[in-house]
Formats: structure tokens, C-alpha cells, sequence
């Protein structure tokens, strides 16, 4: 490793410390959206254990609570994966940032376009979890038994 000196090395681990920082967010922001996703199937699992034990419900409010979960799972898995995917991307442009240093390469184009992409991703799994949030407040009824 010629050239390569302490100094070279600690610069390449400052410049991959923010990226650091923006995957611990989406590591928070997966652990929110797997939370939602688990109440969401736990209250599907209770309508459809009620649906099949109870005859007295309204069993059409019992199939649109379960339309309105299945909707809001859909909304959830696409979040979880455009964040996985965006950590994904981070991950990779941490590892070049700090592989720039050894390969003697320009490395500048990947990064920048990893970056634009996790970025991309993370803005999509935002809008899907705010669409997933539209959904459930759409649903919640307010005052009714």
C-alpha cells in the first residue's frame, strides 16, 4: 500500500461518516414502517378471526376493514423495500468513499449516481408511507361504535 498514509485514511473515513448518519435514519424509519406493518396484520388477523367466530357483525364492514388493511400492506411493503433499497445504496457509497482511497480509480461518477438513487428511493418510500397514512386516516371513523 505505497502512498497511502494515516492521513489519507482518515479523511476517507470523514467523508463517509454523513452517509453514516443518513443510514441510521433509514434504519428508524424501517423499524416505524415494520412496526405499522405489524399492527396492520395483527388488526387483519383480529377482523378475520371475528369475521369466521362471530355471525352477529356487519360481515360487509368486516370485508372492507379487511380490503382497507390489505391496501395499507401494499402501501407499507413498498415502502419497507424502496428504504431497504435506499440503505442499500448508502451502503454502497460509503464503501466507495472509503475504497476511493486504496483504488486509484474516479470513483466520483458511481458515487454520485448511487447517491442520486438511494435518494430516488428514499423520497419513494416516503411517499408511499404518506399515501399508506392517507389510507388509514381515509378509513378511521371517528365517534362510530
Amino acid at each position: 500500500m505505497d502512498g497511502i498514509e494515516v492521513v489519507d485514511i482518515a479523511h476517507a473515513i470523514q467523508l463517509a461518516v454523513a452517509p453514516v448518519f443518513l443510514l441510521s435514519g433509514i434504519g428508524v424509519l424501517l423499524g416505524v414502517l415494520t412496526n405499522r406493518l405489524a399492527r396492520i396484520v395483527d388488526r387483519a388477523r383480529k377482523v378475520g378471526e371475528t369475521l369466521l367466530h362471530a355471525a352477529s357483525t356487519d360481515p360487509g364492514d368486516s370485508h372492507h376493514q379487511l380490503q382497507v388493511a390489505a391496501r395499507r400492506s401494499r402501501f407499507i411493503n413498498v415502502s419497507i423495500t424502496l428504504s431497504t433499497m435506499a440503505a442499500l445504496f448508502v451502503a454502497l457509497v460509503i464503501a466507495l468513499l472509503f475504497a476511493s482511497t486504496f483504488v486509484p480509480i474516479n470513483l466520483a461518477g458511481p458515487v454520485a449516481v448511487l447517491f442520486v438513487l438511494a435518494m430516488a428511493a428514499l423520497v419513494g418510500a416516503l411517499l408511499s408511507f404518506l399515501l399508506e397514512v392517507r389510507v388509514a386516516i381515509a378509513a378511521l371513523r371517528i365517534g362510530s361504535p
